[in-house]
């Protein structure tokens, strides 16, 4: 079935920069929204961003002016450009895909195994 493989987590320094990358593999009829989300230990998992197939982006308010997210479609990937980096987003980012079957053309959310981001001196 659809998988979600993610890339470029790993550790950081406050003030520093990642990029995270997530592609989809698999039976794909079409990818709409895609999005990253986290979750910090002792905390519930949040949204972070999403991005339409088209359209507008949506930030959570912690990350405005400083995360980008973007999506090749050609490459079925998922970006997400993280700048500034503060301890605060340090937690485990998982990706998400809806895919639409293309058998059944059915929405289904698609998850990623998430990745490890630490930011840390």
């Amino acid at each position: 079935q659809v998988q979600l493989v993610e890339s470029g987590g790993g550790l950081v320094q406050p003030g520093g920069s990642l990029r995270l990358s997530c592609a989809a593999s698999g039976k794909i009829g079409s990818i709409e929204a895609m999005g990253w989300y986290r979750q910090a230990p002792g905390k519930q998992r949040e949204l972070v961003a999403t991005i339409p197939r088209t359209g507008s982006t949506n930030y959570a308010d912690s990350v405005k002016g400083r995360f980008t997210i973007s999506r090749d479609n050609s490459k079925k990937t998922v970006y997400l450009q993280m700048n500034s980096l503060k301890p605060e987003a340090a937690a485990v980012y998982y990706c998400n895909a809806d895919i639409i079957s293309p058998s059944t053309l059915w929405r289904k959310k698609v998850w990623g195994p998430g990745t490890q981001v630490t930011v840390s001196s």
